[in-house]
């Protein structure tokens, strides 16, 4: 089977880690490996994967440090670097993967060759109506998670790539230096560019934290200008449905039910 290895960015994730970690070992097929990959954190997150991998030695998980440069691009493709599986899965260090994650992912590369990325929908934990909020999740990614007639974008939460395939844009994937772009979309453009195959699986599923929105409007608003910028820099690629738009509109809602996380204890 095709061996998946896990690569987790982190800074300050204090809160979140211990959880990730617990549902990335839980897994109906087992992870190649699980590299957490800290990037500069000033809290207890690197005391706390290393507390972690103490008590569960062979779970797999290895602690690497980027500390060259602030970032999660340049942390990324560290740990991309370090990884020595067939697929890279990328998820977000407050990222819930669900039991079977692995063995979905696995199975989507060993089914199809010529697929080079993979992607699929996420539940919000932290939010009400999972079951809800799942099923409108899955519908917007279908939708307007799209470039240049219909191909599909990866989202950086819940996404693999092929080993083959990032050794082929690593080198020209965007540094982004002033942080205004979707890392996860510039790779999935870098793929289109190449003309490889990029998937999308209703089953591959993870949890992800609502917090994004736990924030003003306009702030919510310059993050989401991130898909605009991203696209500016890809100028040779286009989309059909604006997917920010789609997110402005669910805000009110979503922000009327999201728990004020900063009061979570």
């Amino acid at each position: 089977m095709v061996r998946v290895s896990i690569v987790i960015p982190a800074y300050n994730e204090q809160d979140h880690i211990v959880s990730c970690l617990a549902n990335a070992v839980c897994q109906s097929v087992a992870p190649y490996e699980i590299i957490v990959v800290d990037n500069r954190s000033t809290d207890h997150t690197t005391q706390l994967v290393e507390r972690f991998i103490a008590d569960n030695p062979d779970s797999g998980v290895k602690l690497i440090h980027q500390d060259k440069e602030q970032g999660l691009i340049p942390t990324r493709n560290f740990g991309f670097a370090a990884a020595c599986g067939d697929v890279y899965g990328r998820v977000d260090a407050d990222c819930m993967l669900k039991p079977d994650w692995v063995e979905v992912v696995a199975n989507i590369f060993e089914r199809d060759p010529q697929a080079m990325g993979a992607t699929g929908p996420a539940v919000y934990y932290d939010m009400p109506a999972k079951h809800i909020g799942l099923e409108g999740d899955n519908k917007v990614r279908q939708v307007t998670y799209r470039a240049d007639n219909n191909k599909v974008l990866l989202f950086g939460s819940n996404m693999a790539i092929r080993d083959s395939a990032w050794e082929k844009i690593k080198d020209n994937v965007c540094r982004d230096k002033p942080d205004v772009m979707h890392e996860d979309i510039d790779i999935s453009l870098h793929l289109l560019d190449q003309g490889l195959k990029t998937v999308y699986s209703e089953k591959m599923i993870t949890g992800v934290s609502a917090r994004r929105m736990d924030t003003s409007f306009s702030s919510f608003r310059r993050y989401m200008q991130r898909f605009q910028n991203t696209f500016d820099a890809h100028p040779n690629h286009s989309r059909q449905h604006d997917t920010e738009r789609t997110l402005y509109a669910l805000y009110p809602r979503a922000a009327r039910f999201l728990p004020r996380l900063s009061e979570i204890p």
